[in-house]
């Protein structure tokens, strides 16, 4: 891969009660684990963080799947959901759930969209294999 951009983090202090912030201080965040893993809540943590990642590079990829096919797309948004569970095997896992609104097309249109941008966006291109992942066209 060649690539086009790099961006940089580092994390600190005791993990998901730690701090996180990026080279150029663009990001510079409080974590906290959230309360349902014994937290308290108060901060970010890396799912709310993966979520809000891979939402707007989804939403980029949908936006430039339908420039290519020269269709005209107005108030359109991706929902991420990211879930971390204990995996069968030991450790733990994610699954991610994306909820593609696309009000200006028929949902047919919307759905093939939303699978053109989940074949060419990175984070469905990282995932893809390795964590569930469910793209749902969604009406509202």
């Amino acid at each position: 891969m060649k690539a086009l951009y790099t961006a940089e983090a580092l994390a600190t202090g005791e993990g998901r009660q730690g701090h996180v912030r990026t080279s150029e201080g663009a990001l510079d965040l409080d974590l906290s684990a959230p309360k349902e893993l014994g937290g308290s809540g108060l901060g970010a943590n890396p799912e709310q963080l993966f979520a809000a990642g891979y939402a707007a590079c989804f939403h980029s990829a949908l936006l430039g799947v339908a420039r290519s096919s020269k269709t005209r797309i107005e108030g359109s948004s991706v929902g991420a959901r990211v879930s971390l569970g204990a995996l069968d095997s030991g450790g733990y896992g994610l699954a991610v759930e994306l909820e593609v609104a696309i009000p200006s097309v028929p949902h047919e249109q919307a759905q093939a969209l939303a699978e053109a941008a989940h074949a060419v966006c990175p984070y469905s291109n990282a995932t893809r294999g390795n964590i569930e992942v469910r793209v749902m066209v969604v009406d509202d």
